[in-house]
C-alpha cells in the first residue's frame, strides 16, 4: 500500500514539474528571459525623436537663404555702385598750359540707382597686361556721394604734365585700368592718347575725385 501511494505522489509531483516547464516556455518565447515586444508607440516616439523625424537642417537653411535672395533684390537708392554695374571711358583732351587733362567716366549701366564715393583707381598697362609708370597720386579734394540713376554718369580728372615739355621717360599704354571706389576689379578702356610720363622728373599722373557728369 505505501509503496503505492509513493508511486503516485512521485508521478503527481512529475506531472507538475512539467506544466510548470511548459508554462515558463510559453512566457519567453520569442526573445531572452525578460525580454518584451516593443509597442507601437514607443517605436513611434523613437523615430520623432530622432535627427530623422525632425525636419531637414537644410531645409531651414534654406528658406532663410530664400529670404535673404529676396531681400538682396530690393532695388534701395544709396547703395555702392559695383564694377559690374559700370562701364568706363576716357574723354576728349582738354589741353591745358604745358598739361594734358581728361576725364575719366564712370556710367551706370545697371537698372538701378547707385552711388559712387571718392576717388577711382588708374593705372596704365601695357599689351601684356604689366603696368606702366607708379600709381597716380590724388589731387587734394572734397569727397562727396555721387547718386547715379540708371544712365547717369561720374568723372573724375586726370593729368600729368605733356612729356615734350617735362622730359620725363615716356611710354606708350594699351590701355588704362579704371577701378570704381571700394571695389577691387577694374574696367579697361583703350588708351589712345598717344604716349604717357612714366619715370623721371615731372612724371607724376594725378587724379581728382568724382563727380557728377562726364566732363568739365
Amino acid at each position: 500500500m505505501r509503496s503505492s501511494r509513493s508511486r503516485r505522489t512521485a508521478a503527481s509531483v512529475v506531472s507538475t514539474l512539467a506544466v510548470l516547464g511548459a508554462l515558463a516556455s510559453c512566457g519567453t518565447e520569442g526573445g531572452g528571459a525578460g525580454a518584451s515586444p516593443r509597442s507601437p508607440a514607443s517605436a513611434d516616439r523613437t523615430v520623432a525623436d530622432s535627427p530623422r523625424g525632425a525636419v531637414p537642417s537644410e531645409d531651414a537653411g534654406s528658406t532663410a537663404d530664400r529670404a535673404t535672395t529676396a531681400a538682396g533684390r530690393t532695388d534701395r537708392p544709396g547703395t555702392r555702385c559695383r564694377t559690374a554695374e559700370l562701364s568706363a571711358a576716357v574723354g576728349r583732351m582738354d589741353p591745358g598750359a604745358g598739361q594734358r587733362n581728361f576725364p575719366v567716366v564712370l556710367t551706370n549701366v545697371s537698372s538701378r540707382t547707385c552711388t559712387l564715393y571718392g576717388y577711382p583707381g588708374a593705372a596704365f598697362v601695357d599689351a601684356a597686361g604689366g603696368q606702366l609708370g607708379r600709381d597716380p597720386k590724388r589731387t587734394p579734394g572734397d569727397p562727396a556721394t555721387v547718386t547715379l540713376a540708371p544712365g547717369e554718369s561720374a568723372w573724375a580728372g586726370l593729368r600729368y604734365a605733356s612729356p615734350g615739355v617735362s622730359g620725363a621717360r615716356t611710354a606708350t599704354p594699351a590701355a588704362l585700368l579704371v577701378t570704381p571706389p571700394d571695389e577691387r576689379d577694374p574696367l579697361e578702356v583703350p588708351w589712345r592718347a598717344g604716349a604717357v610720363p612714366v619715370s623721371g622728373d615731372s612724371s607724376s599722373v594725378f587724379l581728382t575725385v568724382l563727380q557728377p557728369g562726364s566732363g568739365p
